[in-house]
């Protein structure tokens, strides 16, 4: 019988802007359809999710707006940029996120890029749009927990 092999993951690129704008429901893993250049370029940590986002159309899901700067010895098999990419999911679960997409106006959101073995893989998230008072809400959370850090780091140096 042979050992699964352990599967270690790195973080290649982040989405805060994500968590600031939105409350992250549910999360989920995908992988993303890219070519040899992109994959090059995302190894050199040169990927951005801040504008991103994704869509279902015809029953595929695509992610818009990821930037993976061009590879720099690429010549002529550089992508554009911008270009949308596909993610892999099984047909079971698009239908679930179309399903909650519909009914309960979430989006989808790409959370993180990552390594997981040698594959590059996707965490979206079903999110759902936080308004002002929101984000000022949770500020003052961050606020008041620094605040308690602080006091409590002073008490214990005396």
């Amino acid at each position: 019988m042979a050992a699964k092999e352990k599967e270690s993951t790195k973080t290649i690129a982040l989405n805060k802007k994500a968590r600031h704008d939105f409350f992250v429901m549910e999360s989920l893993e995908a992988g993303i359809e890219l070519v040899g250049t992109e994959v090059k370029s995302i190894r050199q940590g040169g990927v951005s999710l801040k504008e991103s986002w994704c869509a279902v159309e015809n029953g595929e899901v695509w992610v818009k707006q990821m930037h993976i700067a061009p590879y720099e010895k690429g010549n002529i098999y550089n992508k554009d940029p911008l270009r949308e990419r596909k993610l892999l999911l099984h047909k079971r679960e698009i239908h679930r996120l179309v399903g909650i997409i519909k009914q309960q106006s979430y989006t989808l959101i790409p959370l993180s890029l990552y390594f997981k073995g040698s594959r590059i893989k996707m965490q979206l998230g079903l999110c759902k749009g936080k308004k002002l008072y929101d984000k000022r809400e949770d500020a003052a959370k961050r606020d008041a927990g620094r605040e308690m850090d602080r006091a409590m780091k002073e008490r214990s140096r005396s």
